[in-house]
């Protein structure tokens, strides 16, 4: 038995035939020790809550979290939950201003991409450069495409909104969830439209020639029908892990857990 504070799953991108091509391996730390977690595929799996909760941020302990694990304090202060994370086009690193400027120039005043990614339709995201494939994986998304780097956060954020016009720019975890197969012109497609829509201050940023990336999880079937779950009202849950895909661990029996929105929550995993 493993115990201690959840974190987001971590993720690696195992390339296959081509750099762009690949399978994504799932890993789970608590505490001192991490787990592989593509091996509990069709096997038995409990995650049991244990009550207590600590701040992702500062470690201190609560009994509410605000925000995806933070305490009020780290809510209201840290530049990890500041506005500029959920929307880019607000952010201010560039400027050398944010909740703490460091940590906005580190994080934020870095090259970004925008992208199209195909999660069971076609949405819009930024993410930083170092993050892809990450940030796709987390999304659980079966293809990606980069269509735009800019030198800062602010700038990816504003042909996010551009582009909002077009494509959805949250998932839809339970479209995300079920089995997918896109065509495999859907996002080149997508992206001709989406460069053709770009004001003409932001099409100097655009990439027409990207190759459009595979992404295969860890599954040994999709249950036809999913319930989430939250551990605060249901601490408990057990049985054969079918697949993971996303942030999500999903049972056979068709209960799904968003492990990163449970950042924070002590748990033991058996």
């Amino acid at each position: 038995m493993h115990t201690g504070p959840l974190r987001k799953l971590s993720a690696t991108f195992v390339q296959g035939t081509s750099p762009r091509d690949g399978e994504v391996r799932y890993s789970m730390r608590l505490a001192a020790d991490t787990m592989d977690l593509n091996t509990r595929v069709g096997a038995a799996l409990t995650v049991r809550a244990t009550g207590a909760k600590t701040c992702v941020v500062c470690g201190r302990s609560v009994t509410k979290f605000f925000g995806q694990g933070f305490c009020f304090p780290c809510f209201r202060d840290a530049p990890e939950a500041s506005e500029c994370i959920v929307r880019p086009e607000l952010c201010r690193a560039h400027l050398g201003e944010g909740r703490d400027p460091a940590w906005e120039r580190e994080h934020h005043d870095q090259e970004h991409i925008v992208y199209l990614s195909y999660t069971g339709g076609v949405k819009v995201g930024v993410t930083r450069s170092t993050q892809v494939p990450v940030r796709w994986i987390d999304q659980g998304a079966v293809r990606a495409l980069p269509i735009a780097r800019t030198p800062h956060r602010q700038l990816a954020g504003l042909i996010e909104v551009a582009l909002k016009k077009l494509f959805a720019d949250r998932t839809d975890w339970r479209a995300m969830l079920r089995p997918v197969d896109p065509p495999p012109d859907v996002l080149p497609a997508a992206r001709s439209g989406a460069l053709a829509a770009l004001p003409e201050e932001l099409a100097p940023h655009a990439l027409s020639e990207e190759e459009v990336w595979t992404l295969a999880y860890p599954v040994d079937h999709l249950p036809p029908k999913v319930k989430s779950i939250n551990l605060d009202k249901e601490p408990e849950v057990s049985g054969t892990l079918a697949a993971i895909k996303g942030q999500y661990l999903i049972w056979a029996d068709g209960r799904v857990l968003n492990v990163r929105n449970h950042s924070g929550f002590h748990i033991e995993l058996a």
